[in-house]
């Protein structure tokens, strides 16, 4: 997919635990080259991709970006762990750490459910940002960054049970794991505005599953971005949709 046009700011960010790069791409249209890290391949990233561990390069190389992102997985907080019980690393802390021992300012996302492991963080919701998905995300910032969200709506429009395409009366998506149609997948990347992971026609379906239900919409980052370029000293800030 030729990716969207954008005014670029002269800075770079660092997007670790990157996945399918609903966080870079929000990055990227705020005017940031993006260079995404993750331990597992990530074929439909659609920047510049390193695998490896995220702790270690960010150790090793952050001291060459203007901003950093951690979006360490989330599984060990999710409410499905209360019943699974398995064991998921917990990398919040040494994410936080990694960003302060190379002084790069930093953005670390999470689920609600992380809220007691993160430090003072802003909660952004998918209506803020005009999107038809409820997706309540935690993100702390650190390094002089600050962020004061949006107005937050209330949740007054109807939802679809998960794997369900939206309807008139149930316009929202619910975004979750699990087996689906490439109708519902498709329809997720629209409504998370990530349309890289679409499935082609006769396409394998389960490509992008994955990082469609974990991913981040780009709209968050985009708006997290704008804010951070003005305290880095971006060259050009692009003005908000």
């Amino acid at each position: 997919m030729p990716l969207p046009h954008r005014v670029p700011n002269g800075l770079t960010v660092l997007d670790t635990f990157c996945c399918g790069g609903g966080m870079g791409m929000g990055y990227y249209l705020a005017g940031y080259d993006v260079v995404g890290v993750d331990i597992n391949p990530q074929p439909n990233y659609p920047f510049t991709f390193i695998q490896g561990d995220a702790i270690e390069y960010i150790r090793e190389h952050g001291h060459r970006y203007d901003l950093g992102h951690g979006s360490p997985p989330c599984q060990k907080y999710t409410p499905l762990n209360a019943y699974n019980h398995k064991v998921y690393p917990d990398l919040i802390a040494p994410t936080r750490a990694a960003f302060e021992a190379v002084g790069l300012p930093y953005v670390i996302e999470n689920v609600e459910a992380a809220a007691p492991e993160l430090t003072d963080p802003t909660l952004l919701c998918g209506p803020m940002f005009g999107l038809k998905v409820y997706r309540h995300r935690l993100f702390e910032t650190g390094g002089g960054l600050t962020l004061t969200a949006p107005p937050h709506p209330k949740h007054t429009a109807r939802c679809t049970r998960n794997g369900y395409l939206p309807t008139p009366e149930k316009p929202f998506m619910s975004i979750h794991g699990g087996r689906h149609s490439r109708a519902w997948q498709n329809a997720a990347c629209d409504a998370m505005g990530m349309p890289w992971i679409k499935v082609p026609a006769g396409g394998n379906i389960p490509l992008g599953i994955r990082e469609v239900c974990e991913a981040i919409p780009p709209a968050y980052a985009k708006w997290i971005g704008e804010q951070a370029a003005t305290l880095l000293g971006a060259t050009s800030v692009p003005t908000a949709a």
